[in-house]
């Protein structure tokens, strides 16, 4: 990176996939970290035409989505626990520079920190987080292993099922999307067509 470019370009998408494939080398956490990122940067593209975005605020706005979805977990892997998990990782990526908006809503997103979800932002990462690993796990039971065979019925479906995913919490998602100020039905239906449309990267 050139000593050029703007401070902004130097926290973008690259910098934050290299950061997480640098401390994740679990697939299944990576590939959550993705997930997350397409359903909260759909969550971001909406946000910004609601409030009218365009040109280079829009595509930092954008950035700051997209990068604080691929962060918001990658620490999880060397410190796991409830005590570490994210604070360890916020450090960091304090200590390096990231946004102070980014490193919020991911605090946010563990509701163990203590730490209010106030933005947009901070509330799309947290209702994007746990219906992004149920949605993925919706898949991965089809015979066909694709996120195209998944329904927003049969996913409300799933949620009742107690046996079904149990590391995802229920409460969670319903919360979310509460919080996020959308109807929990349009909120599944919404994220799982982010997930579709970008299915391929996504290995589903």
């Amino acid at each position: 990176m050139s000593s050029g470019t703007s401070g902004e370009a130097e926290y973008g998408r690259e910098q934050a996939w290299q950061l997480l494939t640098e401390w994740t080398q679990s697939e299944s956490l990576r590939k959550h970290a993705l997930a997350v990122e397409v359903c909260v940067t759909a969550c971001g593209e909406a946000e910004a035409d609601r409030l009218g975005l365009g040109g280079e605020e829009r595509a930092a706005f954008l950035r700051l989505y997209t990068t604080t979805a691929l962060l918001h977990d990658f620490d999880y892997e060397r410190h796991p626990t409830a005590e570490e998990h994210p604070f360890v990782g916020v450090r960091e990526l304090e200590r390096l520079g990231w946004p102070v908006e980014l490193r919020t809503a991911i605090l946010g997103h563990a509701q163990y920190s203590g730490v209010p979800r106030v933005t947009h932002l901070d509330k799309a990462l947290f209702a994007c987080d746990e219906l992004a690993g149920f949605l993925t796990a919706c898949a991965l039971v089809k015979p066909t292993k694709a996120i195209a065979d998944v329904e927003a019925a049969g996913v409300r479906k799933k949620m009742k099922d107690k046996a079904f995913a149990r590391g995802v919490n229920r409460a969670d998602v319903i919360q979310g999307a509460a919080e996020l100020g959308v109807e929990l039905d349009t909120h599944i239906g919404f994220c799982l067509e982010a997930m579709k449309k970008r299915a391929g990267e996504l290995g589903l």
